[in-house]
């Protein structure tokens, strides 16, 4: 079929097309507009539990939740009605507000390395944050990332790697200085002798390491054994400070996130998605001698308007306090994912189109490549991009929402249940019938 003439999707096609006359490539952020997969977006009208429902009236079962937030599923009661009677108290104040209190407090209880936090409005501005207070505190200018992970679109991370393990920065996006790509270094996710030849390269110039503990931004690429372990013995070796950006992981791997669940404490901690409930709100936090160093506790300047904004800060106290109050939560998402991951696995393996599945708690990725481990940015690039995009349109004509682009991660929720993995499973074998054949 072709996706981008589907008459089922005519009103999509037309909101569409009238996006693209006033929004640049009609979509407000890129991986909305399909180009990995082909054909036009779906515009989506509402969603409830596990399902969403687009402008033309047809529903689908979404894995994608609003990439990550909506651990709960869209629309969950407790959350509304948390954000509902904020509302009828005044949306912005610009001042402190109890609230804001409250969710600081929930947060240092959840999340084992944080001592005092700083509330943002997104997880890009918390990660932007997060690196300057490190080049504050430790006095040094270099900063360590990896391939294939993804920090949000500050001038700072839009870099890629050399030829080589161990490479100086350069710019992956025009707009970005040389400048402000010199001092990010970039070594392979996963390799720890590429991350001891930056250091041996840069002796006492590195103020931090960040990373994703879990990968989600080149698909779901889980850390091996002993690497987030080895990374806080280097960090602490080099006087350096080491940053998980927990943006996608924080409070979905666990109640206190990937470090919990790795038992690995970083110094600073970057969070969002969760943590707003599914409403703009991100987080930095972590070691107190480190945060007293933001303004007004001291010389390092940060601020913003919607800083702790009341609506998104109770929707983020309900949902961390629901996630509390949720027996099993994170055995059933475990569970739910797997069976999903797994059955997919052996029903196109049945049919001849074998994959390379990750999975960590409720992320998830299926590779359309040849199986073995995925480790590293080089290992998902060999993923067929095109059979990807078929599959993709034939889950969506079933009924299936997945992410639309063959590196990005999976997400499901409490809201999803046996009935609907199965059901995505059956899909699966059909799309892979008609679409690889």
């Amino acid at each position: 079929m072709d996706q981008a003439a589907s008459p089922a999707r005519d009103r999509s096609a037309l909101l569409f097309s009238r996006a693209e006359r006033v929004i640049p490539g009609g979509v407000n952020s890129p991986v909305r507009a399909f180009r990995a997969v082909g054909g036009r977006p779906v515009f989506l009208a509402r969603g409830e539990g596990c399902r969403v429902t687009d402008a033309d009236g047809r529903t689908y079962v979404d894995f994608v939740g609003s990439w990550g937030p909506l651990l709960f599923g869209h629309a969950d009661p407790e959350i509304l009605e948390a954000v509902g009677e904020a509302a009828r108290n005044g949306t912005s104040f610009g001042a402190p507000t109890e609230g804001e209190v409250e969710l600081a407090e929930q947060i240092v209880r959840m999340v084992p390395s944080v001592e005092k936090v700083r509330l943002v409005s997104s997880g890009t501005e918390a990660a932007m944050s997060a690196i300057r207070l490190a080049r504050g505190f430790t006095g040094r200018d270099k900063v360590v990332k990896f391939e294939g992970c993804y920090h949000g679109h500050g001038d700072a991370f839009l870099i890629k790697a050399g030829s080589g393990a161990a490479t100086f920065g350069v710019p992956s996006s025009p707009g970005v200085p040389e400048g402000a790509a010199r001092d990010t270094l970039v070594a392979r996710y996963n390799d720890l002798d590429a991350v001891e030849e930056v250091f041996h390269q840069n002796r006492r110039q590195i103020a931090a390491i960040i990373v994703e503990p879990v990968a989600g931004n080149m698909g779901c690429v889980p850390p091996v054994d002993g690497f987030l372990n080895e990374l806080r013995s280097i960090c602490d070796g080099h006087g350096t400070l080491l940053i998980f950006d927990e943006v996608i992981t924080g409070f979905r791997l666990s109640e206190g996130g990937a470090q919990e669940r790795y038992g690995v404490m970083p110094d600073l901690t970057v969070m969002g998605k969760i943590l707003g409930g599914g409403l703009p709100l991100g987080a930095y936090g972590g070691r107190a001698d480190v945060l007293d160093r933001i303004s007004p506790a001291g010389p390092v300047y940060q601020a913003g308007t919607l800083s702790g904004n009341p609506l998104a800060t109770a929707a983020g106290l309900a949902m961390l306090r629901k996630i509390e109050r949720t027996p099993a939560l994170y055995t059933r998402l475990d569970e739910l994912t797997r069976r999903l991951t797994d059955g997919v696995d052996g029903v196109l393996r049945g049919l001849g189109h074998p994959l390379a599945h990750t999975q960590a708690g409720s992320l998830f990725t299926l590779f359309f490549r040849a199986p073995g481990p995925i480790r590293s940015w080089d290992d998902v690039q060999g993923s067929d991009t095109a059979a990807y995009g078929r599959f993709f349109h034939g889950m969506l004509d079933r009924g299936f929402y997945l992410a639309p682009s063959q590196f990005e991660t999976g997400f499901v929720s409490y809201a999803h249940g046996e009935a609907e993995i199965d059901a995505a499973i059956a899909a699966a074998g059909e799309a892979a019938r008609e679409a690889l054949a």
